[in-house]
């Protein structure tokens, strides 16, 4: 299932990246590299696109505001 398929992409992904983060000397980190879900949508037409890519796009600068930023708060 997508459920299964993004489920493996996580763990795969957060496992080597903890593993980076031991091998590299990186920064550690608290909490988790994945949020727990996922959203999935059928996009149906080109404006539905385009308000995703919009959405991608501007996502990362409201990471200061972000409530889960753990910069947020100090």
């Amino acid at each position: 299932t997508l459920g299964d398929v993004i489920g493996a992409f996580k763990s795969i992904t957060a496992d080597e990246y903890i593993d980076e983060v031991k091998r590299n000397d990186w920064p550690p980190f608290s909490g988790r590299v994945w949020q727990r879900n996922y959203y999935e949508h059928v996009i149906r037409n080109d404006t539905a696109l385009d308000s995703i890519r919009d959405y991608i796009e501007a996502n990362p600068s409201l990471w200061a505001n972000d409530p889960e930023n753990p910069e947020r708060n100090r």
